[in-house]
C-alpha cells in the first residue's frame, strides 16, 4: 500500500535554511540578503538558490553542504538542489553598507589581543601564533589572527592558503581556515614579490587591516609580530594598547638574551605580559621517544623570571611540527597527538580568554589616536 508524503513545511525549510551561516562573513543567509529562493516539489526535493558575495568564492563547496545538511532536516525533504547566482553590484554595496553601520565601534573590553612576538627570527613565532590559534578555535573560541610580519610573513603557508580575501566594496572578509579567521599581507602580494612599506604607509596598511576588515565577532586576537622592536610593532601597539605580550624564545642563551628586548619594550610601554613559550625546547626522536636538548636548556624560564612572569609552555620540537609547516596543516590539527601539538593545546588551555559572554561586541576596531 502506498503511503502519503508528508508536505514540507516551506516556513520550517526557509527558516532553516535561511540561518545557515556564510563561511566568511558568519552570518545567517537571510539575515545577509542571500537567500534567494526556496521551493519544493510534490516528490519533497529542495531547491534553494543563494546569491553569493562573489562569482569566484573560494567556500562554494562548503556553503553548499552545510546548505543541504539543513535542508534535509527538515521532516519532509527527499533530496535538496542547491544553486548559486552572485549578488548584484547595488547589494553587495547595500551589503557592506549594513555590515558597517553593524559594528560596534570598539573591541570589546572582554575581546583578549595577544602580540606574539620573539627578539629575533628563527625561533618559530609565527608556527606558535598558528597553531594557538588553531587550539583555541578547536575549545569553540572564534579567533582572528593578524600576520602583522610584515616582511616576513608565513601565515599563508602554515595554513596551506593559496587564495586572496574576498573584497566587498573596501571591506575585506578574512580568509577562514581551521576555525581561523585569517588576515596577511601574503593574501595580497604575489609569490615572491618583496614588501618595502615603511613609516607612514606601513602604519597606515595595519590601521586598514583593523578597520577595513570585517572580522566579526571575536573572542580572541592574535598579532603575528615580527621580530624586534621596529615600525610594525610600535604601531601594533599604538593602535591597540590592550594587546598583552606573549613572548617566545628557545631555549638557547643567546635567544633569551635578544628576545628580554620586547619584553623591556613592553615593560616601557606598560604593555602587559601574558607569559613566556619555550619553542623547540628538545628534540623528540620519532624512533625510541628520547629527547635531546639540542639547543642546550632553560632559556625560557630564565626569560619568564627575568621578565616576572610565567612559562606558559615548553614546545619540543618533532618532525610532525616540521611537516605541518610544510604541508599546511596546522599540527594541532593534523597530527593533535605529536608531543609539539599536546603542548600546544596545553598552551591555549593555560591562557586566559573570556570571562563574559561577548554578545553584540564585534570588529572593526577604532583607531586610538
Amino acid at each position: 500500500m502506498l503511503t502519503r508524503r508528508a508536505a514540507v513545511d516551506q516556513d520550517a525549510l526557509r527558516e532553516a535554511v535561511g540561518a545557515v551561516r556564510d563561511p566568511e562573513i558568519h552570518r545567517g543567509l537571510a539575515e545577509l540578503g542571500m537567500l534567494r529562493d526556496v521551493t519544493t516539489d510534490r516528490r519533497g526535493t529542495a531547491r534553494i538558490a543563494v546569491a553569493l558575495t562573489t562569482p569566484s568564492c573560494p567556500l562554494t563547496d562548503r556553503l553548499r553542504a552545510d546548505v543541504t545538511a539543513a535542508a534535509s532536516a527538515v521532516p519532509g525533504v527527499s533530496g535538496v538542489e542547491v544553486s548559486f547566482t552572485t549578488l548584484s553590484e547595488g547589494e553587495r554595496l547595500a551589503l557592506a553598507r549594513r555590515l558597517r553601520e553593524q559594528q560596534p565601534a570598539r573591541l570589546g573590553d572582554d575581546t583578549r589581543v595577544y602580540a606574539v612576538a620573539s627578539g629575533k627570527g628563527g625561533v618559530g613565532k609565527s608556527s606558535v601564533a598558528a597553531n594557538l590559534a588553531v587550539a583555541l578555535a578547536r575549545e569553540g573560541k572564534r579567533v582572528g589572527l593578524l600576520d602583522a610580519d610584515v616582511w616576513g610573513y608565513s601565515v599563508p603557508q602554515l595554513f596551506g592558503i593559496r587564495r586572496s580575501p574576498v573584497a566587498l566594496k573596501g571591506l575585506m572578509l578574512p580568509v577562514d581556515a581551521h576555525g581561523v579567521r585569517l588576515m596577511s599581507v601574503g593574501f595580497l602580494v604575489g609569490d615572491g614579490e618583496p614588501v618595502v612599506w615603511r613609516g607612514p604607509m606601513l602604519h597606515k596598511a595595519l590601521e586598514q587591516f583593523l578597520t577595513d576588515v570585517h572580522w566579526g565577532e571575536l573572542d580572541v586576537l592574535l598579532l603575528d609580530l615580527p621580530p624586534g622592536t621596529g615600525d610594525v610593532t610600535l604601531s601594533l601597539l599604538e593602535l591597540l594598547p590592550q594587546a598583552a605580550l606573549l613572548a617566545v624564545t628557545t631555549p638557547q642563551v643567546s635567544a633569551q638574551a635578544v628576545a628580554s628586548r620586547a619584553g623591556r619594550m613592553a615593560a616601557d610601554l606598560r604593555m602587559p605580559l601574558a607569559g613566556v613559550v619555550e619553542n623547540m625546547s628538545e628534540l623528540v626522536c620519532d624512533g625510541c621517544g628520547e629527547s635531546t636538548a639540542l639547543f642546550g636548556s632553560g632559556g625560557g624560564q630564565r626569560l619568564a623570571d627575568e621578565l616576572g612572569t610565567e612559562l606558559l609552555a615548553r614546545v619540543p620540537l618533532d618532525t610532525a611540527l616540521r611537516r605541518a609547516g610544510d604541508d599546511g596543516v596546522p599540527v594541532v590539527a593534523g597530527a593533535p597527538d605529536a608531543p609539539s601539538a599536546l603542548a600546544l593545546t596545553d598552551l591555549a588551555a593555560r591562557l586566559p580568554v573570556v570571562r563574559r559572554s561577548l554578545s553584540g561586541l564585534a570588529l572593526p576596531l577604532s583607531v586610538v589616536r
